[in-house]
């Protein structure tokens, strides 16, 4: 059949299987010949039927197939004489279920691969049993068919929940995924034991040991990276400046107080409602203002006004912690370059053993935790910052010690020590200062010193050198006492001290000349002593009963000073004369400190056991113009005016160091000087 367009081209379609005429079909020639087709009797036509359905069956004879269909013809004996040839071939073999079998025969060619395999297996089995490098874990991979389930179940409840990134933590997210794929490695069999080919089992076992150690590892990794998060220098110096907002919207009305300065009223948001309320309630109030105004008599004009209050203390703040808790302050130096910078040393306030004490760096900024600490063998007694080094501190402790630290550094080590020098104190070092003085004729040229006065009775120079070294500039001995013999008294016998040194308490250099210095001792002496003369002693002032705890110098009129002892006592010398000029004696209580008023030559401030008191000469010499218990849970123990500002800071039994503002206090004045 062929089919042809109106052009009478020929578009007969193409078979879509094209056979190959090169091929050669599998042929094979079958002859038999057919008997008693027709055989007369009963069994000759099923006979013949059944064999024809037999070979139909197997499609073998598709002539007997057009036979049997013309049914009613009869074969002539020409036709049953004649010869027939048959051709079979063979179909394709499609194969619809193929159950590969699951045994090998131990004749075959492939049974030595496969016992190799088998033993390979077994000993890969035996080796995981107690083997940290797999772990047996159970896989589902069939998907059962979807199913519709209702289930109830208390409300679902949604929350919003946020979190701030920055660049720098997407840059180290990214670098820990791009060094994580290198660091993971599969697992390895144990040594000595043979590992055979892939094959799915071991596959399967090796993805499920790797999806369980890989989360255990990225676990450790997260501990790791949010340690060095909480231990990097950028979030420490982040929490230090969160720390100092936190502090000054806390403390800002007391710091603007300290500090001079307007305070900062917060505006208050009020709704339409609370305003005209708010009117209401004040227009009461003024008519309740007017009714008592009518009701109070008239004030009597020849009546005098009354006079301003007196001098005043109010608390700002209090610089204290749990670390200084149970420590006694001894000492407080403000910085020279830092006004806002204070060192405080502590020592145990009721043991009397030397142990460890404290030097804290306190700042403005923060009043509930120090910047700086360090943590000292023994009591510190005495602190100081440098002059011409401002970040160096010096320390001086109840073993005798001195120590500098660099309060640059975070570290609690001293920067330089006294353990290696052989001059180094034996007794404690109760006080010390850096002084400048001049070494030579040109002007400026000045070298800075550290001076100290210690319990065994020297007085040293200490230099920084290679190491920390001192010299003694004087030893302060034993004097007798000054006590005349009564007419008939008899001599009594002197016992041999047991120390030919007297024991150095204090020391306070001239404010204008720098020779000159006063040294206070144990047994209640003031020696006036010079560092150029070959007599170093100039003078010794008697009247203290008692050791002499503090000396210092007024600083305008510089032949006057003041002394505070054990024996309750304050005097007040001149230079010129070695009997006190004015005793102050308010209570019965050892006066641990004074200091001079910063702004009046007249006022100065002292601080015993039990209270705190402002002295004004140009008020009285009796009694002290203001006086309070400034430290009611412990002792006063110290105290420091603070440097800009009219405030009192001072140091108790406690650890704390309380700064307190003065009010009214006398102005200056020139003319009584």
């Amino acid at each position: 059949l062929q089919v042809f367009d109106e052009e009478g081209k020929n578009v007969t379609p193409h078979p879509l299987f094209q056979p190959d005429p090169n091929a050669v079909p599998r042929q094979e020639k079958l002859n038999f010949k057919v008997f008693n087709l027709f055989y007369p009797g009963p069994c000759s036509t099923s006979r013949i039927n059944s064999d024809i359905h037999f070979e139909q069956q197997c499609g073998l004879l598709p002539w007997f197939s057009a036979v049997q269909e013309e049914g009613a013809a009869d074969l002539t004996e020409a036709e049953l004489e004649q010869r027939v040839e048959l051709l079979l071939s063979e179909t394709y073999t499609l194969w619809m279920l193929d159950l590969p079998t699951a045994l090998v025969s131990t004749e075959a060619e492939e049974a030595g691969r496969v016992l190799e395999r088998n033993r390979i297996y077994a000993e890969m089995c035996s080796a995981k049993i107690d083997s940290d490098y797999f772990e047996e874990k159970m896989v589902q991979t069939i998907s059962g068919a979807a199913k519709t389930k209702e289930v109830q179940c208390e409300t679902i409840t949604m929350a919003e929940k946020g979190m701030m990134v920055t660049f720098w933590d997407l840059e180290n997210s990214l670098e820990a995924s791009e060094t994580e794929p290198a660091e993971t490695q599969e697992p390895r069999a144990p040594a000595g034991k043979s590992s055979r080919s892939p094959s799915a089992e071991w596959q399967g076992q090796a993805v499920a040991a790797r999806e369980s150690a890989v989360p255990a590892r990225s676990h450790e990794e997260k501990e790791c990276l949010s340690e060095e998060i909480l231990t990097s220098a950028n979030l420490q110096q982040d929490l230090v400046v969160m720390e100092r907002i936190l502090m000054e919207n806390i403390f800002q009305p007391k710091l603007a107080v300290y500090r001079q300065i307007p305070v900062l009223v917060e505006p208050v948001v009020t709704s339409d409602v609370e305003e005209a309320d708010k009117d209401e309630d004040e227009d009461e109030e003024e008519k309740d203002e007017e009714k008592k105004q009518e009701e109070q008599p008239m004030p009597d004009p020849q009546q005098k006004p009354a006079e301003d209050a007196g001098p005043s203390l109010e608390q700002l703040w209090a610089y204290k912690c749990d670390l200084t808790s149970g420590h006694s302050v001894s000492s407080m130096a403000w910085n020279k370059e830092n006004p806002d910078l204070l060192a405080v040393g502590y020592r145990e306030s009721v043991s009397q053993d030397q142990k460890k004490g404290l030097a804290c760096c306190w700042s403005l900024k923060n009043p509930m935790w120090p910047e700086r600490i360090f943590r000292c063998e023994h009591g510190v007694t005495a602190v100081d910052f440098s002059l011409g080094s401002p970040s160096l501190l010096a320390v001086g402790m109840v073993s005798g010690a001195v120590a500098i630290y660099d309060v640059r550094s975070r570290e609690d080590a001293a920067l330089l020590d006294s353990s290696a020098s052989l001059n180094k104190h034996k007794g404690p070092v109760w006080q010390l200062k850096w002084l400048e003085q001049d070494r030579g004729a040109a002007a400026g040229d000045k070298k800075e010193t550290l001076m100290c006065i210690s319990g065994d009775g020297r007085m040293t120079q200490w230099f920084i050198q290679q190491r920390l070294d001192c010299t003694d500039m004087m030893t302060i001995k034993r004097i007798e006492s000054g006590k005349k013999k009564l007419p008939g008294e008899r001599e009594r016998k002197s016992e041999a001290p047991i120390s030919q040194e007297a024991a150095g308490m204090c020391f306070d250099f001239h404010p204008e000349d720098t020779d000159i210095f006063l040294a206070g001792t144990e047994e209640g002496h003031i020696h006036c002593c010079s560092c150029s003369s070959k007599e170093q002693i100039l003078g010794t002032y008697r009247g203290h009963r008692g050791p002499v705890y503090k000396v210092a110098w007024n600083p305008s009129s510089t032949d006057m000073f003041l002394s505070c002892s054990a024996d309750w006592s304050i005097l007040l010398w001149h230079r010129g004369s070695h009997t006190p000029l004015q005793t102050f004696t308010s209570v019965t209580a050892v006066v641990h400190d004074i200091k001079w008023g910063p702004k009046s030559a007249f006022i100065f401030t002292a601080v015993n056991e039990r209270r705190v008191e402002i002295w004004d000469l140009s008020v009285s010499i009796f009694q002290p113009v203001f006086s309070c218990a400034a430290s009611p849970a412990g002792n006063l123990s110290s105290l420091l005016f603070a440097r800009n500002t009219e405030c009192l800071l001072l140091g108790d039994s406690c650890g704390q160091v309380g700064v307190w503002q003065l009010h009214n206090l006398a102005a200056p004045s020139s003319h009584q000087v």
